[in-house]
């Protein structure tokens, strides 16, 4: 096992672990307080993993820290004492597993592009932005509409989550070396055109993943205006992102690509990708 998979799969677990333990054994919240308590203890885990791998550190520090998040928001999903954040509860749990998950696959898959990045936590700042509109929306709504958040809704959110997962990290587990976060616009070597299992199904299955899986935690946190605007910006980030693409794909492959976009489609609404102007014989 790579050395850094084994310190994401290890801290993550004294995150989860320490977190639960702490909560059954060693705390009673019955109070706000007490949940305040507890969640400043994350602290303990997240040392811990830092000085036990001190040598990866870094991946340490935020394996761990998601394996707390996932922790605490297992608490708020099911918890009785605050119902009306059962859903944020559930998105923390998706969020925290996505992110971690992204780097566990890609020591997996792809140790050779395998870096500090590919949790994905530095994403983008337009990202963060989008994070942080839709916490001030749930907050926002719980407090002065708490009705809204209806827990049917939120799972309905978390299967569309669940299934955007099973895409993105099956597609990635199908193209392992081949597949990589930031576009390719060199061809190496080993590069080869896969076109077998998910992407016999769409061209960009990790998109297709992707693109329902972010509209899968607005609707998990019933956030009205949020899936709406994540369902605009992701479709046109989605859509440029994948014309660009497809312009090194072509270049990469010829017509053997060309002769894939005609048999498999793109697999998102209304996205075609780069259409060369010739046609493949």
């Amino acid at each position: 096992m790579l050395p850094e998979l084994r310190v994401a799969v290890v801290s993550f677990l004294i995150g989860v672990v320490f977190m639960i333990t702490a909560a059954n054994l060693f705390l009673r919240i019955s109070s706000f307080g007490d949940f305040l308590t507890w969640t400043a203890l994350s602290s303990v885990p997240v040392f811990l993993s830092c000085a036990i791998f001190h040598k990866s550190f870094q991946v340490a520090l935020r394996a761990s820290g998601l394996g707390c998040a996932a922790a605490i928001g297992s608490f708020l999903w099911f918890s009785r004492l605050f119902p009306t954040f059962h859903p944020f509860g559930a998105y923390m749990c998706i969020l925290s597993f996505f992110h971690w998950s992204e780097y566990v696959i890609t020591a997996i898959t792809s140790p050779r592009t395998l870096s500090i990045d590919s949790f994905l936590l530095n994403h983008s700042k337009a990202y963060w932005i989008a994070a942080s509109a839709s916490w001030l929306e749930f907050t926002l709504e719980a407090w002065l509409i708490p009705g809204l958040k209806s827990e049917v809704i939120s799972w309905i959110g978390v299967l569309i989550c669940t299934v955007g997962e099973i895409l993105r990290k099956g597609a990635m587990l199908t193209a392992r070396s081949n597949f990589t976060h930031l576009i390719s616009t060199r061809k190496r070597n080993d590069h080869e055109l896969i076109t077998h299992g998910l992407y016999s199904l769409f061209r960009h299955p990790s998109y297709v993943g992707w693109f329902w899986w972010s509209i899968g935690t607005q609707i998990a946190l019933v956030n009205p205006l949020c899936v709406v605007a994540y369902a605009v910006v992701s479709w046109r980030f989605f859509n440029e992102r994948i014309y660009d693409e497809e312009l090194y794909l072509i270049n990469f492959f010829r017509d053997d690509y060309v002769h894939y976009q005609q048999r498999v489609p793109v697999g998102l609404p209304f996205i075609e990708g780069f259409k060369p102007e010739f046609s493949a014989p």
